[in-house]
């Protein structure tokens, strides 16, 4: 008889917990975490954009008695949703270090197989030479993260050189 394998997402664990411990020598330059403000914004963003679509699937199909309801219940699918999900979104941090991005759930991202570093409606996105994509979700500003991360990426190049 073959053995299960536990699945590697039972494993996952909010928080320090989850992430790599630093190599000798390696600093932490910068700590990234979730703002509560913009936690709360883009569910609400999220909540407005699916109001008004399924509004409108509605009209068109001619249900007007449903409308209300089904805002109604998407508000509150929201709301839920990011009562639900808060501790965990809080408890993701990603730290920049003088060689790599460390990030939740055991992910790295080596500053010199950084691709691209973009502002993503107000998240940030890591693509790495290989393809791999990364999100640093729910940052109080955007900008700063990109122009920190390309700064330690072009601090390491000279390094390695």
């Amino acid at each position: 008889m073959s053995k299960m394998q536990r699945d590697e997402v039972l494993n996952y664990r909010p928080g320090k917990d989850s992430e790599l411990p630093l190599e000798p020598g390696e600093r932490v330059a910068q700590v990234f975490l979730a703002d509560q403000r913009r936690y709360y914004y883009d569910h609400l963003v999220l909540g407005g954009i699916g109001a008004v679509l399924v509004s409108a699937v509605l009209i068109w199909l001619e249900k007007y008695d449903q409308v209300l309801v089904a805002v109604i219940a998407i508000i509150v699918g929201m709301a839920l949703r990011a009562i639900y999900f808060r501790s965990e979104a809080f408890a993701r941090r990603w730290q920049l270090t003088d060689r790599r991005l460390i990030g939740p759930q055991g992910r790295q991202v080596m500053l010199l197989e950084i691709e691209t570093v973009r502002s993503l409606m107000g998240d940030v996105q890591i693509v790495t030479k290989t393809g791999a994509k990364h999100l640093i979700r729910h940052l109080a500003n955007a900008a700063p993260v990109v122009a920190a991360i390309q700064a330690a990426k072009t601090r390491r190049a000279k390094v390695v050189k």
